[in-house]
C-alpha cells in the first residue's frame, strides 16, 4: 500500500484513500453518497471520513450537499474536477497494482483470486477499480 500511495501522491496528489473515496462517489447514483455511507464503505470513523472529506473539498474534488428532507444527513458529491482527477489517477493506480501485485500471478491464479475474494462480505463484483 505504501508504494501505491507514494505513486498516486507523486503523480496526482492523491492518497489511495482519497482515490477510494472518489471512486465510490463516481460509481454512486448522481455521484453522491451520504457521509455515513462513505464512513462505512471506507471503514473509517465518522470523524476520520470527515477529515478526509475536508481535504477533498478544499481541493475542489468533492462538495458537501445538504439533504432536502433531513437536516441531519449530508452528502459528499464528486465534482467534475474530481471526476477528471479520478480518471487521470486511474491509469496510474491500475498500472501500479499490476506491477506491485498482479505480476506475481498467472492469469488463472488472478481469476481464482478474484473469484475467492468475490465471496467476501461487501464484495461487489460489478464495481471496477477505475471509472473507465
Amino acid at each position: 500500500m505504501r508504494v501505491l500511495d507514494a505513486e498516486l501522491i507523486a503523480a496526482h496528489g492523491l492518497t489511495s484513500r482519497d482515490y477510494e473515496v472518489l471512486l465510490y462517489l463516481a460509481q454512486a447514483p448522481d455521484r453522491k453518497l451520504p457521509m455515513s455511507g462513505l464512513a462505512e464503505s471506507t471503514m473509517l470513523t465518522r470523524s476520520g471520513v470527515t477529515r478526509l472529506i475536508d481535504g477533498l473539498v478544499a481541493s475542489g474534488l468533492i462538495e458537501r450537499v445538504a439533504c432536502d428532507r433531513d437536516a441531519r444527513v449530508s452528502y459528499a458529491r464528486l465534482t467534475d474536477v474530481g471526476y477528471e482527477k479520478l480518471r487521470e489517477a486511474g491509469s496510474t493506480h491500475v498500472e501500479s497494482i499490476g506491477r506491485v501485485f498482479l505480476r506475481h500471478f498467472s492469469e488463472e491464479e488472478i481469476e481464482q483470486l478474484a473469484s475467492l475474494l468475490g465471496r467476501l462480505p461487501g464484495a461487489n463484483r460489478s464495481e471496477s477499480c477505475t471509472v473507465e
